[in-house]
């Protein structure tokens, strides 16, 4: 009774000092909790993945998204399968060169000239990490089932997953600090982590990565989007980087 009684004690502490966090605070919580747990993850994975740990786990996960009787064809309609092909290109270079030009642009016009040139260097910055991890390990693509894409480069962590993850949490982390709107911010983060999933999801189902790639790139991603965000509050602080747009509630 003493020890559920204690518990409950703590509880109530816990919940009293969260409640009298700040904004500011729970959210620099959250990163550093993502920034460290998405560290410990990405070296948990990489140590199994070199052991061949999760060899069973990730080919049990890709057969069961093709068809048995034709490995070269993934589970689902066709139109399906065109999807997955569609949402992978959001995770390609070329897309996230565009859709950074386009964010940046927008920066200017806003006048957040330091914030624009913060995201000229952090983005770029994390899709060069993930080129640079994936020389440190020389994983082959899967080769169970057919691609459904053309590749080129070693298969750990997903490239696509992780530049997608550095682009568009990082981006939306910078274009979160020009909207006044909680509205506004709510959707522009629930978006990016959207299409951070749809792009890690559509490697899989295409058969061009295993799971554990894909879930490397995700955490090696939003690590080095929380850091970024961490930078960026570091540099306000310092007057370096504009101040965020007051909330101004749910209009």
């Amino acid at each position: 009774m003493k020890h559920h009684e204690k518990l409950g004690q703590v509880g109530r502490k816990s919940f009293s000092l969260l409640a009298r966090l700040g904004r500011y605070e729970l959210a620099m919580l959250l990163c550093v909790a993502v920034l460290s747990g998405g560290i410990w993850g990405f070296v948990a994975l990489a140590e199994e993945v070199i052991e061949g740990d999760t060899h069973s786990i990730d080919e049990s996960l890709l057969l069961a998204l093709r068809n048995p009787a034709d490995l070269s064809d993934p589970i689902g309609p066709g139109w399906v399968e065109e999807m997955g092909r569609d949402f992978t290109a959001l995770g390609g270079v070329g897309v996230l060169v565009l859709i950074t030009l386009g964010a940046l642009g927008y920066l200017l016009l806003a006048r957040h000239y330091r914030a624009a040139l913060f995201a000229s260097i952090a983005v770029p910055g994390g899709i060069l990490l993930s080129t640079v991890m994936k020389l440190g390990f020389d994983r082959p693509r899967p080769d169970l089932v057919p691609h459904e894409a053309m590749v080129y480069t070693a298969s750990f962590p997903s490239g696509h997953s992780m530049m997608s993850a550095v682009t568009y949490l990082t981006l939306a982390a910078l274009l979160i600090r020009v909207q006044p709107a909680l509205r506004l911010k709510a959707y522009l983060l629930i978006l990016a982590i959207l299409l951070t999933l749809l792009v890690g999801i559509s490697r899989v189902y295409l058969g061009v990565h295993w799971p554990t790639d894909v879930l490397a790139g995700w955490t090696a991603g939003a690590s080095w989007a929380a850091l970024c965000w961490i930078v960026m509050q570091w540099l306000q602080r310092r007057g370096q980087l504009e101040p965020e747009e007051s909330s101004s509630g749910t209009e």
